[in-house]
């Protein structure tokens, strides 16, 4: 039986004609893992993942189908609280031994489903916000994650779970966002990847950077796995007040074939910066938009310059951090109490905590803290991504990789990205954004993209995979 490269559709087809089981999943899954540990994505497997796909399996056999989600193995991002035998440290040792006592909001949705939940994924530490100098994809804890398409960026902070999709090691993961690590690595590893608009789906039980920025969202190899799953995960949790914007939401999911009469804009100001061939990527991929009859016109932000800044995130973080920590059975109770662990601890700064120790100097109650949030706010919106898309009767705005990410993560906006191209090998992605839950439209317009020129390919890990040609026929 063929295993690789499966999408939630072809696993349920697969199920319903009773081919394979959720147990059969999860032990390839497990092989994989197994045979692939140098990528350093993974962070912990579930010892109980096939016990539950067990469970689940004769459920199944019972007439007992949950949702698409039934049997399906997942990885989530290692900030992220799971009740179960596995931690969660955000690949910080100061987190070591942190086993939640309660499930996150997502995880108790995933799990309501039948989605099992076969591990936690390796990340740029803390989500990226221990130091400038950190390379995307390292954790103390994880080491660093490798790209499976070669010596490239794995991108972060959700690296391992984009890797882990790229390199077959689950069905789909679990990311966060607060600005660009969804986006970043799922660019960086041919994936699919949903950064939805902050409210959509709960942040309670995830490790805390922005109240006013932080998301969790789907990283798949499909745009239809990716709303598969952000349909299972966009309800409200009277623990989040964000999530009141989805109440009463049920997101729909609407094929379209082309982009006549669509209007898209991207903006000189976030590819100045590319290297020639990204550009010369970018600029093929926006043909590519116009052949299926979009119009493309070149847009301009007059505002970015106030918008540059990262403030609000050195506040919240020390704010939000300490919230988490209080109640949890660890040495560290507070972001202070992390920065002292590590300098006692020289392994744990490999690459210094210059943002960990900025944040510990703010508190939230300072006039700079509010004026920033407002600041944000207004830039990135009003004046930002609405006044833009208004102007220009914009269907949505297009960017080149995670070069966008920055604006839409300060709006609180929606975007996803779908595998663009390939440049000598190393993968790049085009990116939609919208405005606030437009979710709907940016699910139609990059599964009309993916499915008009199927760009992505399996990565070559042809050492490793050697041993799997024969069992998996790959």
């Amino acid at each position: 039986m063929e295993l690789m490269n499966l999408t939630i559709e072809k696993v349920n087809k697969l199920f319903d004609e009773k081919k394979i089981n959720s147990v059969d999943l999860v032990e390839f899954y497990l092989e994989r893992i197994s045979k692939l540990q140098n990528l350093n994505a993974i962070l912990e497997i579930n010892p109980d993942a096939i016990f539950i796909a067990q469970k689940l399996d004769l459920e199944r056999k019972k007439g007992k189908i949950r949702s698409k989600l039934h049997g399906i193995p997942i990885i989530i991002k290692g900030n992220i609280d799971t009740n179960d035998k596995i931690q969660t440290t955000a690949g910080a040792k100061a987190l070591e031994g942190n086993f939640a006592k309660e499930d996150a909001y997502l995880v108790k949705l995933l799990r309501k489903a039948g989605a099992v939940i076969l591990g936690k994924a390796n990340l740029t530490e803390f989500a990226n916000f221990v130091s400038f100098k950190m390379k995307n994809g390292y954790s103390t804890l994880g080491g660093q994650t490798k790209n499976p398409y070669g010596n490239f960026d794995t991108g972060g902070s959700s690296s391992g779970s984009a890797v882990a999709v790229a390199a077959d090691l689950c069905l789909a993961a679990i990311g966060t966002e607060t600005s660009g690590s969804i986006l970043s690595p799922s660019s960086s590893n041919s994936c699919v990847g949903l950064k939805p608009t902050t409210g959509s789906i709960s942040r309670s039980g995830i490790i805390p950077i922005s109240y006013t920025q932080d998301t969790a969202g789907p990283i798949t190899r499909t745009v239809k796995d990716a709303y598969e799953i952000f349909k299972i995960l966009s309800k409200y949790d009277k623990k989040d007040a964000a999530t009141y914007i989805v109440k009463d939401y049920k997101p729909k999911f609407s094929e379209i074939k082309d982009y006549k009469g669509m209007i898209f804009g991207y903006s000189e100001d976030h590819i100045k910066w590319l290297e020639d061939e990204k550009r010369d990527a970018f600029f093929e991929a926006l043909k590519k938009v116009e052949k299926l009859g979009g119009k493309i016109i070149k847009v301009k932000f007059e505002n970015l310059d106030k918008i540059s800044n990262i403030n609000v995130l050195y506040y919240e973080f020390k704010h939000g951090i300490n919230n988490y920590l209080k109640d949890k059975d660890l040495e560290v109770k507070t972001l202070n109490d992390i920065i002292k662990y590590n300098y006692k601890n020289p392994r744990a700064i490999k690459y210094g905590q210059n943002i960990l120790i900025k944040s510990d100097g703010t508190n939230i109650n300072d006039k700079e803290y509010l004026e920033s949030l407002l600041n944000d706010r207004k830039y990135s919106r009003k004046l930002g991504i609405d006044k833009i898309i208004e102007e220009h009767n914009l269907t949505a705005l297009i960017f080149p990789a995670n070069y966008g990410a920055g604006i839409a993560a300060k709006a609180g906006y929606p975007s996803i990205t779908v595998p663009c191209s390939y440049i000598n090998g190393e993968p790049f992605g085009l990116t939609f954004t919208a405005r606030f839950l437009e979710e709907e439209k940016l699910f139609s317009l990059a599964q009309c993209y993916e499915q008009s020129y199927n760009v992505r390919k399996l990565p070559k890990i042809i050492t490793s995979y050697n041993e799997f040609k024969e069992k998996y026929k790959i």
